[in-house]
């Protein structure tokens, strides 16, 4: 699937007929490195809303038995695979893994991203003090992967302040997600996904903005700390 053509030709479409797109018209989602508690939230509610979601992993069939265990509740079960085949059969791409491994991952799976839109959320924390904005200011985990994805592929980066474990239940998730990127039309692709996973999305701005999002991880990790509070996130306010 051309990407870039569809959300267009998809927004034209909402706007002459408000009936619901059908389950077709929507791209399939590769969560590279799935199998963990972010990969395996979001493949859950992504497949509830209708999407045809790849689970990936190093060990695909690792992958394929956490597939075959989700009930998508309605929607159709994902499915699982090594990360180089779930990457070459979707049109978005999301790397649902540490920033540690995420130079490592995008080249096992490079062949396969020419032309897509790349979700990242990963956050550079510091290995001493993960509650600590890394000393070394202004590093944007998202511009570094943008800067090894070249022209072959455009970076997203969102749900840096989202626990984890939220996205294991049910229902709405009191959050706002802020969701940066260079490309307009890309951003709000990725909010589509967010409202689908069951929170608020939000524009954060160009790709570089997300440096803001990454170190305020490190700050409701301290929050949580010093208050005992399990998960924090955050809201904007001010909309009507």
């Amino acid at each position: 699937m051309n990407f870039r053509a569809w959300w267009p030709s998809r927004r034209r479409a909402r706007a002459e007929q408000p009936s619901p797109i059908a389950e077709t018209d929507k791209p399939t989602i590769a969560l590279i490195g799935g199998t963990g508690a972010l990969g395996s939230g979001l493949a859950r509610r992504w497949a509830s809303a209708g999407y045809r979601v790849v689970i990936g992993s190093r060990d695909a069939a690792k992958a394929r038995s956490l597939a075959a265990a989700f009930d998508a509740a309605g929607g159709a079960a994902p499915s699982g695979a090594g990360n180089f085949e779930a990457a070459a059969t979707a049109d978005i791409v999301v790397l649902a893994v540490p920033f540690a491994s995420q130079s490592a991952i995008l080249e096992s799976i490079r062949p396969n991203l020419r032309g897509k839109l790349v979700l990242t959320s990963a956050v550079a924390l510091s290995a001493d003090a993960v509650d600590r904005v890394p000393s070394a200011g202004g590093f944007c985990a998202a511009m570094e992967l943008q800067r090894s994805l070249g022209i072959d592929a455009r970076a997203v980066s969102a749900f840096h302040n989202v626990p984890a474990r939220r996205l294991a239940g049910d229902g709405r998730i009191d959050c706002d997600v802020l969701v940066f990127g260079d490309d307009k039309g890309d951003r709000e692709t990725v909010i589509g996904l967010v409202e689908a996973a069951g929170m608020r999305g939000i524009h954060g701005g160009p790709l570089a903005n997300s440096a803001a999002a990454e170190a305020m991880t490190s700050v409701l990790i301290g929050i949580g700390r010093h208050y005992k509070i399990d998960g924090p996130s955050i809201r904007i306010t001010g909309f009507d």
